[in-house]
C-alpha cells in the first residue's frame, strides 16, 4: 500500500505551494489508509459495463420495427425502447424484421409500412435525433432464392445481406443461397453464428464459413449465459479467434435490453469488443 501513497503524492508534486501539497497529501495518506487492501484491489480490478462502449454505436440488426415479427408489438414498446437506448448514446439502427417464408412473411411494402409508423411515433414524442432505416434478417428457407432472384430481398448499406438458419438444423440450401448471394453482388453476413448447435465445437467448420466469404455478427446476449453457457463459450472463442466482423444487440424486447445493460467486461475481452463496436459503426454508420 506503501508503493500506492507513493504514487498519488508523485501525481501531486507539480503543484505550486507547500501547504497545498501537504493538505493534498495528508488526505490522500488518510483516504488510502482507512481502504482495506481487498477493496483497493477491487477498485483496479473492476469490470466494465458492455454499454459504456456504445455510445454513438450503430445497432444493425434488431427487433424494433412494432407489430411485424417476434420483436414489440405496438409503437408505444418501441418508443420505449429507443428511449432506453438513448440513455447509453445509441440512436441510430437499421431495423432487421425478419423475412420468414409461412412465419413471417413480410416484404418492402410491410417492413415500410412499420418503419412509417415508428418514425411518426419519433416525431411525436420529440425524439428527433433518431435514425432508423430498414432492412431485414433474411431466413435461408425454400423461398429465399426466389426472393433473390426476383429482387425482393432487403440489403442493408446496399450491399449487406443479414441472413439466419434455423437453430437447431442447418438449412439445406445454405450453400447454394450463399453462392447466389455472391453473384448478386451482395456480401453475405450471418446473423449469430455462435447459437448453431450444429456449428458449435466446430471452429473448423467456422473458419470454412469464413473463408468462403462469409461474415459474422455476433449477438452482444451471447457474450453473457443469456442464451446458456454453450452459446457463450462458443462467442467467446469467435472472438479469440478473430472471426467475427460485426456486433449487434439483436434485441427484441425491453427485458433483452436490460440483461445488455447487466453485461460486464472482463479486460480480457474489453480490447476486442471495443474494436469490434468502432467496426461496426464504421461500416454502418
Amino acid at each position: 500500500m506503501e508503493i500506492l501513497y507513493v504514487a498519488y503524492k508523485t501525481a501531486f508534486d507539480d503543484y505550486e505551494g507547500p501547504h497545498l501539497k501537504s493538505n493534498c497529501i495528508g488526505l490522500l495518506r488518510n483516504s488510502i489508509f482507512a481502504v482495506k487492501p481487498e477493496s483497493m484491489l477491487s477498485i483496479f480490478n473492476r469490470k466494465k459495463y458492455l454499454i459504456d462502449l456504445l455510445e454513438g454505436f450503430v445497432d444493425m440488426h434488431n427487433h424494433i420495427l412494432p407489430g411485424i415479427d417476434d420483436g414489440v408489438k405496438t409503437v408505444e414498446e418501441s418508443i420505449e425502447l429507443v428511449k432506453a437506448f438513448a440513455d447509453f448514446g445509441v440512436q441510430d439502427f437499421i431495423a432487421t424484421p425478419h423475412i420468414m417464408h409461412n412465419y413471417y412473411p413480410n416484404d418492402s411494402e410491410t417492413i415500410g409500412k412499420s418503419l412509417a409508423i415508428l418514425q411518426n411515433g419519433l416525431k411525436m414524442n420529440d425524439l428527433k435525433e433518431v435514425s432508423i432505416e430498414a432492412a431485414a434478417e433474411h431466413m435461408i428457407d425454400a423461398n429465399f432464392e426466389t426472393l433473390l432472384e426476383n429482387g425482393d430481398v432487403m440489403p442493408m448499406q446496399k450491399n449487406y445481406l443479414l441472413v439466419e438458419m434455423s437453430y437447431l438444423q442447418a438449412s439445406i440450401n445454405f450453400e447454394e443461397a450463399i453462392r447466389k448471394i455472391a453473384e448478386k453482388r451482395f456480401f453475405p453476413i450471418l446473423a449469430h453464428p455462435e447459437r448453431y448447435v450444429f456449428f458449435q465445437n466446430r471452429m473448423k467448420k467456422y473458419k470454412e464459413l469464413k473463408d468462403k466469404g462469409i461474415l459474422f455478427q455476433l449477438n452482444m446476449l451471447s457474450i453473457s449465459e443469456y442464451y446458456g453457457k454453450e452459446v457463450q463459450q462458443t462467442a467467446i472463442k469467435l472472438l479469440e479467434e478473430g472471426l467475427i466482423n460485426f456486433i449487434a444487440t439483436d434485441v427484441h424486447n425491453m427485458s433483452q435490453l436490460n440483461s445488455i445493460k447487466q453485461i460486464k467486461l472482463s479486460k480480457k475481452l474489453l480490447n476486442t469488443l471495443e474494436r469490434l463496436v468502432e467496426t461496426t459503426t464504421y461500416n454502418f454508420g
